[in-house]
């Protein structure tokens, strides 16, 4: 009896490769991917085939190709109708569960950057930093911005596709609660020197490849915020009875 299965095109399996690739995160959303040239060498494969490999994975919208530049891993196609944001709009107090959830959201994403980070990825991670640094000059929505794309580099570096997953499908409502605390704690100047510096920890455990330091930073970090946050709040309401009183 003949045999009825049919052999697996080159093609797909190399289309199979580049997708265990970029789940691995051996290619971060938004970098370029190595030429045709590069990937027929790197696979041993003719490039016709690595050429039709990469036009199933732009037709899965895993990548994007621009016409003399190259082909790039899709960006994050996060909306900003995340349906956390009407919840969180509806119900200030949302604000602080989603900031509890954080805690291990981010705690987990530094534990892992910090245990499989690749010399690629601590450098976007730095580069992330800085940015973030420089966004301090700026105004909020551009500071929350920053902040939001290096706790992603965070994501990225732990290589681990849940993780990823969530923090994509979570990223506009993490940098709506990011540029709302930015907001309040501007009652507070003096915590930001304290907050600069426990972000500075959360960057040089993972440089450091200490995954327990990277985690328990993120956690202080975190448990500082929302500490302050809770603070600024009792003060604002005790601010509102004493004013009720005078009205009176």
């Amino acid at each position: 009896m003949a045999n009825l299965i049919k052999p697996q095109k080159l093609s797909d399996v190399i289309l199979q490769k580049l997708e265990e690739m970029l789940a691995a995160g051996t290619w971060r959303a938004g970098q370029k991917l190595p030429s045709e040239r590069e990937l027929a060498v790197r696979f041993d494969v003719s490039r016709p085939s690595v050429r039709e490999a990469i036009q199933k994975l732009e037709a899965k919208g895993m990548v994007v190709r621009r016409q003399g530049g190259g082909t790039y891993v899709q960006e994050s196609q996060t909306s900003p109708d995340s349906p956390l944001l009407p919840l969180l709009n509806m119900d200030p107090e949302t604000q602080f569960d989603l900031l509890e959830f954080r805690h291990t959201l981010e705690g987990m994403a530094a534990y892992y950057a910090a245990l499989r980070a690749e010399k690629s990825e601590i450098d976007a991670i730095e580069h992330a930093f800085d940015q973030m640094q420089l966004a301090r000059e700026k105004d909020y929505c551009a500071q929350a911005r920053a902040l939001a794309d290096f706790y992603m580099r965070l994501a990225e570096a732990a290589h681990n596709q849940v993780l990823l997953g969530v923090f994509k499908s979570l990223k506009a409502a993490l940098q709506d609660n990011i540029e709302r605390n930015l907001r309040m704690l501007e009652a507070e100047p003096a915590s930001q020197a304290r907050i600069g510096s426990q972000r500075k920890q959360i960057l040089l455990a993972v440089k450091q490849g200490d995954p327990e330091a990277a985690r328990e930073a993120s956690n202080a970090h975190l448990a500082f915020i929302e500490q302050t946050l809770l603070d600024i709040n009792r003060q604002d309401s005790r601010m509102q009875r004493a004013l009720r009183r005078i009205e009176v």
